[in-house]
């Protein structure tokens, strides 16, 4: 914990040529994956039929997606709704197969695997346009969550500021939903939640840094831009490290025990924070300097009259 209360004093803007060069070939390596593999989007939003069965005894979830990818469903997400004895099952719909084919085939085999009479509660179907709406509404929520990401930090700081603000989310954006793409994860609502919490996260960091930045601009007589920023890193990273070792061992455990339909929720957040302290640091406060942000910039102006005020 020693390392926690002293101030580091590492050379972070040295390394930020090496770390602009890193992260323009990973984000070349994510919008490769986007143009040729694209996102796995799931049910929610390529659309697909909901089947609702009650067991007399209660099942484990693990025998059911067993049961259905030996019928050929690996793809089928599987939860319990409500009690142990309702099982949930979404399938993204097969061409050529009605609704109704595709629902009795599951239940038949769910049925003759279990050697028990079960109850088909409910089916229901969630057409490829509803899909097709959410994936342009939850692009749209991207856009405007960094619109006004962009307004506030202008407002707050100076539009330096602002564009490496957001600037930093898009990388972070982009690397998130690159590694979903490239290794073939599902992309769904709670992932896109995940996203957007990330956003958020990610913009607390920065700010954080663009505080400590300002401030010492003002506080600072000596020393270049270069070095108050450099200066501003280190005496925010303690709290940078605690914040997000801390959030990641709670996504960790989540991950860990919180069963399939959660991973890819938790599965975002994790690549998220370890991105998004890796550009609070690398690409907001980088961009910023490089866009020419100086100590003028945040020097009070000195009110007319006041020279005279202060004599005797």
């Amino acid at each position: 914990m020693e390392f926690f209360k002293k101030t580091t004093h590492i050379d972070f803007m040295a390394r930020r040529t090496v770390a602009a060069v890193l992260s323009a070939l990973l984000m070349l390596v994510a919008l490769g994956s986007f143009a040729v593999r694209g996102l796995n989007f799931g049910i929610d939003f390529t659309g697909g039929t909901l089947i609702e069965i009650g067991y007399p005894q209660p099942t484990e979830l693990g025998e059911v997606r067993a049961t259905l990818a030996d019928a050929g469903y690996q793809d089928a997400v599987v939860q319990h709704y409500g009690t142990a004895h309702d099982i949930l099952v979404r399938v993204a719909p097969r061409e050529g197969v009605s609704k109704a084919e595709l629902s009795g085939r599951i239940f038949e085999a769910l049925q003759t695997a279990s050697g028990q009479t079960l109850d088909l509660r409910r089916v229901e179907f969630v057409g490829p346009q509803v899909g097709e709406e959410l994936r342009e509404d939850g692009g749209l929520a991207l856009l405007i969550a960094l619109g006004g990401i962009l307004v506030y930090v202008a407002l707050r700081f100076e539009y330096r500021f602002a564009l490496g603000a957001v600037a930093a989310l898009v990388h972070d954006s982009i690397l998130t939903l690159g590694f979903f793409s490239l290794f073939g994860l599902g992309f769904d609502l709670t992932v896109l939640a995940a996203l957007l919490a990330v956003i958020g996260y990610s913009l607390n960091d920065t700010i954080v840094v663009f505080d400590r930045i300002r401030e010492n601009f003002r506080k600072m007589r000596k020393g270049t831009a270069t070095a108050i920023i450099n200066t501003s890193v280190n005496q925010t990273l303690s709290r940078t490290l605690m914040t997000s070792g801390t959030t990641l061992l709670v996504l960790v455990a989540l991950f860990v025990f919180g069963g399939e339909l959660i991973h890819g929720f938790a599965t975002a957040l994790i690549i998220g924070i370890v991105v998004g302290t890796y550009s609070s640091i690398y690409i907001a406060s980088p961009i910023t300097l490089a866009l020419g942000v100086s100590k003028g910039d945040f020097m009070l102006a000195r009110k007319e009259g006041s020279q005279v005020d202060a004599r005797p």
